[in-house]
């Protein structure tokens, strides 16, 4: 039984067996804390049920494909998870040329199908706050409307931050996916939610990626992604990444259709802002 009112240096000594040296004794996430031997760890808690194993499994499901670095994940339950401290530095272009060739190599990896969820992971998982249902299919355009867009399509006019009608806009999108996607590709490994505060500049040169929603998907999603929240020094990223698994031509004008998917997340969780980017996007897409 997991005692909801425990605090994080509480969590992070019984999940590692160490005790904790230095660390905040109010519930807030996530946080740092020292353990036993100076030791600086990230404690997270997990609210809702099934969100750390989640973010558990989809750490490890990266870490697999020996392609990325990710942080350890030292212990965890249904509630709390400890992961190693990342010293940050700063982006250089060294360390993004590699960031993308790892990137290249992580997708490369590989998943089962389009929407499979990590070994051990739920179907019902989560991209931030948002639900996010890992269920597999075999058709991109297919899997990336039924369930990427639309669902974040109806929980937005459901909640009144997209008017009914201008529904139509992205089903329009979902109807022609099929031409707009590009050439068919194999389901890749991807993060899932590759903005730019989930990647972290090691003081080491190094990449890490964090907080992962991690499925099979289209590998031009994660990207699309990485340019629509700004990274910096995307460009070497991008180089290094076309050195490593050369895009399909055409990718940047495919952007805007990967992009719809985070940005409807956004307008479902923060508003109107993001709903109406969301609509350019896709009026865009469909060339009105």
């Amino acid at each position: 039984m997991v005692n909801r009112d425990e605090d994080p240096g509480r969590a992070a000594s019984r999940l590692t067996g160490r005790p904790v040296t230095d660390g905040p004794a109010v519930a807030g996430s996530p946080t740092e804390v020292t353990l036993d031997g100076g030791t600086r760890v990230m404690v997270k808690r997990g609210d809702a049920p099934g969100a750390v194993r989640a973010e558990v499994a989809g750490l490890r499901w990266l870490a697999a494909a020996d392609a990325v670095r990710v942080p350890a994940v030292l212990g965890h339950d249904e509630r709390w998870m400890v992961t190693e401290r990342v010293p940050t530095g700063h982006p250089d272009p060294s360390a993004a040329r590699r960031f993308g060739q790892s990137l290249a190599a992580l997708h490369t990896a590989g998943a089962p199908r389009f929407g499979a969820a990590p070994p051990d992971g739920p179907e019902d998982a989560f991209i931030g706050l948002a639900p996010m249902r890992n269920a597999p299919g075999t058709d991109w355009p297919r899997w990336y409307a039924e369930h990427r867009v639309l669902p974040y399509v109806r929980a937005a006019v459901d909640g009144g931050t997209l008017q009914p009608q201008e529904a139509a806009v992205f089903e329009r999108v979902c109807a022609r996916l099929p031409e707009l996607a590009g050439p068919a590709e194999p389901p890749a490994r991807l993060h899932g939610d590759l903005w730019n505060g989930n990647v972290l500049w090691g003081a080491d040169g190094e990449v890490r990626l964090i907080d992962p929603a991690a499925h099979g998907g289209h590998r031009e999603t994660d990207l699309a992604m990485l340019r629509l929240f700004g990274c910096p020094q995307l460009e070497q990223v991008f180089a290094g990444y076309e050195e490593t698994a050369p895009l399909a031509g055409g990718w940047r004008d495919r952007v805007g259709v990967h992009q719809l998917f985070p940005l409807l997340v956004h307008a479902v969780l923060f508003g109107r802002g993001y709903a109406e980017q969301a609509l350019t996007v896709a009026r865009s897409a469909l060339g009105a």
